[in-house]
């Protein structure tokens, strides 16, 4: 189930934790961040790249003609892959990146930690979620010790998705939550 927690980042106290979407998507609006709950295709787990683009083209394509984004590609992890957990560390440190962070979760979850106006927001996002992280927002993703996801990753340019860390150790302050 999608869930948002909310704490103050100094102190660590918590202001927030709901899995209702309708309010989800309400907080994180509050901060930039767009969240909402796209109408689930059934897809055989088999489902090549281009079938879950095909799948999900109706849904992309308006996406893409409201924010200007030029492409779509799938990303896919799971636990036996053998870079699975190189993967996994590459983002779990605070970065930001030049261009808006666009991912619907086709199936599996993660969670995209967001470091905005002294708080720190972790956005557990499932399959059926899509999350928009503005560009140069400070943040981190965590698929968990055992990743497993397939998502789609909508941009305008690749170049943008580089990640740029802050060297904050504010990830290590506050793990994902459980």
């Amino acid at each position: 189930m999608s869930r948002l927690t909310v704490w103050e980042a100094e102190t660590g106290r918590q202001l927030l934790k709901t899995e209702d979407a309708a309010e989800i998507a309400a907080a994180l609006q509050g901060i930039g961040v767009r969240f909402e709950r796209w109408e689930g295709v059934a897809l055989p787990e088999s489902a090549t790249n281009e079938q879950v683009l095909e799948a999900y083209r109706p849904y992309l394509s308006k996406l893409m003609g409201e924010t200007g984004a030029g492409s779509a590609d799938v990303v896919s992890l799971t636990p036996d892959h053998p870079q699975a957990g190189a993967m996994r560390a590459k983002f779990l440190s605070e970065h930001v990146h030049t261009e808006d962070e666009v991912r619907f979760f086709v199936r599996g979850s993660g969670d995209f930690v967001m470091h905005v106006d002294g708080k720190v927001w972790d956005a557990h996002c499932v399959q059926g979620d899509l999350i928009s992280v503005p560009a140069n927002t400070r943040h981190w993703f965590d698929a968990g010790e055992r990743p497993y996801f397939t998502a789609l990753r909508v941009f305008t340019d690749q170049s943008g998705w580089v990640a740029h860390f802050t060297g904050s150790d504010i990830a290590e302050r506050f793990p994902v939550a459980a």
